[in-house]
């Protein structure tokens, strides 16, 4: 099977905000992973915890949506700055009803997006907020000058104002976030970006609308038509189910059967058909893609872990999630002249996450690899191609700075694939090669073993005559970079 690569045709340039991640109050996606306090006897630098900074370090973090999610549309945020003794207590309703401190709030958050080299992605509470709270928040975070707002922030320490890059209006505004129809969001939305202050004039706010679930097409063409031309981009969530059910069994994390295998492929490859429709609605308000779809919210979702607290959504990460996690990335870079930002749900310990911790340790899970391998992406020019791959196969290709990364997933339980490459005259050598791949369907890590589902250097690839061949073992995702 072979496809020509046409990398002197032009493409658009992929988003680094494509590998964005989400990290909501939720179990334990925050406290005793990322951050633990100062006095915490794990290893920290002011109160961020090192080892699982460092490991997301690695991946190049560009974005980090807070604080959620449901959250976000509960929180206020001035319970979460000042002396730590003297913040107010919540619960949080949403995800098991356990008691907030509310340790990790607006400067907490700041200080990891530094310690990360990432920005600022925060949602709005308009659930159960005001206007005036919203504006109150970002005049907090980002006037420079003097101001009741930007005064209690150099109060609480932080004299110089933070960079907001992106701004979310609302969380499921059509769920939790409130129950909206798409005309009442829609004012809604028009109202709160207009109190939205822009300090920076040379770096405005991007302001994300709350974005349709799943195949809502008449959220996205009601929002578009009302709203369109106050907003910078429009969120989209879509959650991959073994079953498809919510509110029932999703299917288990490891265990499961090899129908449910081929389910979850099925099901995450829909998020291109949900893309696509999407872009094409948005296009008949917008032609010129001004406005991006923003995939917030995305990843597997199991039934958790035996043994935690059902409201905390702990699950196992295995080598089907990395398939998952390939299969989409490729699809937001096929994608890439409407998708600007995704953000997988979520970074740690939650859902599909980039790293589990138990205690003082850690680990990195299969989908943290897929991360790592793809990063080479990260700004790069997309390159089309042209042919077409085995069913079960699924890949990317991009330039950047003379060299072209090729990544492809072959998702195939048993078969392993050959796929060649050609068109790649002005590219002399393989300079490097990683795969990820397992035995069993749900290989994964745990603290005992916490290196059973690794990257490893890729010998299965051989470039000659202008052609790449590439031998593809079953259940496998691999990267490979010629210059």
């Amino acid at each position: 099977m072979t496809i020509e690569l046409l990398p002197q045709k032009k493409g658009p340039q992929i988003s680094k905000y494509i590998y964005g991640q989400f990290s909501e109050h939720l179990g334990n996606g925050i406290y005793g992973s990322l951050y633990v306090g100062k006095n915490s006897d794990i290893a920290n630098v002011n109160g961020m915890r090192t080892d699982v900074v460092d490991a997301l370090k690695k991946i190049h973090v560009p974005v980090l949506r807070w604080p959620g999610g449901l959250f976000a549309d509960t929180y206020h945020w001035m319970d979460g700055i000042g002396p730590k003794d003297d913040r107010k207590k919540i619960v949080n309703t949403n995800w098991g009803d356990v008691t907030e401190n509310n340790h990790f709030g607006t400067h907490e958050y700041f200080e990891l997006l530094n310690q990360l080299g990432a920005d600022a992605y925060i949602n709005a509470n308009i659930g159960s907020g005001t206007v005036q709270e919203m504006a109150k928040w970002v005049e907090y975070m980002t006037m420079p000058g003097e101001s009741p707002m930007a005064n209690l922030r150099r109060q609480n320490g932080q004299e110089d104002p933070w960079k907001v890059k992106f701004f979310g209006i609302g969380n499921e505004s059509w769920g939790g976030g409130g129950n909206m129809r798409p005309e009442y969001y829609s004012d809604v939305y028009r109202q709160y970006q207009t109190f939205l202050p822009q300090y920076d004039k040379d770096h405005p706010i991007y302001k994300v609308a709350c974005g349709p679930n799943e195949d809502d097409y008449n959220w996205t063409d009601t929002v578009m038509k009302y709203a369109g031309q106050y907003l910078d981009g429009i969120s989209l969530h879509y959650y991959t189910l073994p079953k498809g059910t919510w509110g029932q069994s999703k299917g288990d994390a490891t265990g499961f059967p090899e129908s449910e295998w081929d389910s979850t492929m099925t099901r995450a490859k829909h998020m291109d058909e949900l893309i696509t429709k999407h872009s094409t609605i948005m296009d008949r308000y917008d032609p010129d893609k001004r406005v991006n779809l923003i995939v917030d919210e995305w990843g597997t979702w199991f039934n958790v872990e035996k043994g935690t607290n059902p409201g905390f959504l702990h699950q196992q990460n295995t080598i089907r999630d990395a398939m998952v996690a390939a299969i989409n990335l490729n699809i937001f870079q096929k994608h890439a002249d409407r998708v600007y930002m995704a953000n997988i749900a979520q970074m740690v310990n939650v859902l599909q996450a980039m790293i589990l911790t138990k205690g003082d340790q850690m680990l990195k899970t299969p989908t943290y690899y897929v991360f790592d391998m793809y990063q080479k992406h990260m700004n790069g020019e997309l390159v089309e191609g042209v042919g077409s791959v085995p069913e079960n196969v699924t890949y990317t290709a991009s330039q950047k700075d003379d060299k072209l990364t090729i990544s492809i997933c072959n998702y195939d339980a048993h078969e392993a694939q050959n796929v060649d490459f050609s068109g790649l005259a002005d590219f002399k050598k393989v300079k490097s090669g990683k795969i990820l791949t397992a035995d069993k369907l749900d290989a994964h890590n745990t603290f005992d073993n916490p290196d059973a589902v690794v990257e490893k250097d890729f010998v299965g690839a051989e470039l000659k005559h202008g052609t790449l061949h590439l031998a593809l073992p079953a259940k496998s995702v691999v990267s490979v970079t010629l210059k």
